[in-house]
């Protein structure tokens, strides 16, 4: 069989033959939306590998593989977080291109009952250094009001031009009321950790996280009639279940830390996380299958479920925590749900072939290889690039 014949790449420089999980595979079978949580999966975009666009220049979107890819997702009951930086938001895609994804994922949605929710950001003022703070809110504004014009609540996203522009905590309360004010349904507001994004280093106006805290607890406080809830993505579960005791009733907490996901979303018996989680685009029938233990009443299988997907996604997360983009689609290729192992920007050469190897057997080891035989194939076709045959 091919697949006990793929060489692995290892750490120290030698091949070692994979030896094939005989864990049984998550079922990819449709499923209801979770009851007792909430789950946003953070999806990919699939680039055409055909387009004539360099990939220094960004690449392509695959619009037709892009939404096949959410209506799997859609149809194990998962909500989509929809251009987000899992779609390389900024790292990517594009500011057009990211309009035309919310627009068609949004029209996608609505002719299949599928639930979203749209990234609003200031990319359009990347290029300029220090942009005035009316400028910030209207860019934020004018993407707000194209999300909600599709039907959607905006994800207000950490703004990298306000990061450059604020001389301090006032800045971000003035621009975050203004934006949320103008809202016409509440939104999720996200704080996205430097590890994610370096440009975000001293968000909220400092770079002390108690002192940063303070400032977004006031915002969400401020604010709280027109916030739904709060993403957080720092990767510290201590902070996010501290922030789940301040925040105003009814402000829910979606967890973005992909590294300690289960125990926030189970929760300490009084709080519990939500989810908008970008692992849950590459772990998604075994999260399904853990929130449908979860519903039950099943703590003991749901983190039997989920413990083996935290060995991967910490991998997949491991520093620098921003290219773990690769390794999503790196698994997306090689369950089949797109032809290739390409990415906007060349961004499938962010991670070494070794990191690549041992995704391929964290995620065999949790069951969520579909196709032991179709991923072996595929995975040596990358390795081959890499001259390992």
């Amino acid at each position: 069989m091919l697949a006990t014949r793929l060489l692995l790449p290892q750490a120290d420089g030698t091949l070692a033959a994979w030896a094939p999980s005989d864990v049984p595979r998550h079922a990819v079978t449709p499923q209801a939306p979770p009851r007792t949580r909430v789950a946003y999966a953070a999806a990919h975009v699939v680039c055409d590998p055909r387009s004539p666009i360099d990939p220094i220049l960004g690449g392509a979107v695959d619009w037709d593989s892009t939404l096949a890819y959410r209506r799997h997702l859609w149809s194990l009951g998962f909500a989509v977080a929809e251009a987000m930086d899992t779609a390389q938001r900024g790292m990517g895609l594009n500011v057009g291109d990211a309009r035309e994804l919310i627009r068609r994922s949004a029209a996608e949605a609505t002719s299949c009952g599928g639930t979203v929710a749209c990234g609003a950001m200031t990319d359009a003022l990347d290029p300029v250094p220090t942009p005035r703070l009316e400028a910030i809110e209207h860019a934020f504004l004018e993407q707000c009001a194209f999300i909600e014009a599709q039907g959607c609540a905006a994800i207000v996203m950490c703004s990298r031009a306000l990061a450059r522009t604020a001389r301090g905590p006032d800045d971000y309360v003035r621009v975050y009321a203004t934006v949320l004010n103008a809202l016409s349904r509440p939104a999720i507001l996200h704080w996205l950790g430097p590890m994610f994004d370096p440009q975000l280093a001293s968000y909220w106006g400092s770079s002390d996280l108690d002192r940063a805290t303070e400032t977004f607890v006031e915002i969400v406080r401020a604010n709280a009639a027109k916030i739904d809830g709060v993403k957080i993505s720092l990767l510290d579960a201590g902070r996010e279940i501290d922030l789940r005791r301040r925040l105003p009733s009814g402000i829910r907490v979606y967890t973005g830390d992909d590294f300690n996901y289960p125990e926030l979303i189970a929760g300490d018996g009084e709080h519990h996380s939500d989810a908008l989680l970008g692992i849950f685009d590459a772990i998604a029938p075994a999260a399904r299958a853990a929130l449908v233990a979860l519903d039950d009443g099943d703590r003991a299988r749901y983190d039997a479920i989920l413990a083996p997907t935290v060995l991967l996604s910490r991998h997949l997360f491991a520093a620098p925590t921003y290219a773990y983009k690769t390794g999503i689609v790196f698994l997306a290729y090689l369950n089949g749900f797109q032809p290739h192992f390409r990415m906007l920007g060349g961004a499938e050469s962010a991670r070494s072939i070794v990191h690549l190897a041992r995704a391929l057997e964290l995620a065999d080891a949790a069951g969520l290889i579909v196709d032991q035989e179709a991923a072996a194939e595929r995975a040596a076709l990358v390795f081959a690039v890499a001259g390992i045959r």
